[in-house]
């Protein structure tokens, strides 16, 4: 009975740190892209130097990032890891893509773009596990 006890509280401790995960995701999407969508909007020079001068290209870009800035947010109160795990995926493969199509890996937003992409790689590689052990609504609030 005493085994039974402990993997309980294993798993519970473990949908916890999934959940504290998803939510660092979550934040620090919101705390990385609402400066970065302020910018893209008011043109501010220093932007200017790191995604060029404003183009359709770059007001699509506002728009990519305006999406994911809104579903982050929207994310945060209903955090189903469900729903976060395609987010992130998403995230991941066009911030590791990023270096390729830009053609250079020291550009500062191909750094933050890859930082940020290990750090959603960790939550959904712990969403997925979770999800295969536990079923979908494991660690769901």
């Amino acid at each position: 009975m005493a085994w039974r006890g402990w993997a309980l509280s294993s798993i519970h401790k473990g949908a916890e740190f999934v959940k504290k995960m998803i939510l660092i995701s979550l934040i620090v999407n919101v705390l990385v892209l609402i400066p970065v969508c302020i910018g893209l909007i008011g043109d501010v020079p220093r932007l200017s130097s790191v995604y060029g001068d404003y183009s359709p290209a770059r007001g699509i870009l506002l728009s990519v990032y305006g999406a994911i800035l809104l579903v982050s947010i929207a994310l945060l109160l209903k955090p189903l890891p469900i729903l976060v795990a395609p987010l992130l995926l998403v995230q991941i493969l066009y911030k590791v893509t990023t270096p390729f199509t830009v053609g250079s890996f020291t550009n500062p937003v191909v750094i933050s773009n890859l930082l940020v992409a290990v750090l959603h790689l960790i939550t959904l590689y712990l969403i997925l596990r979770t999800i295969r052990s536990k079923g979908f609504n494991s660690v769901s609030s």
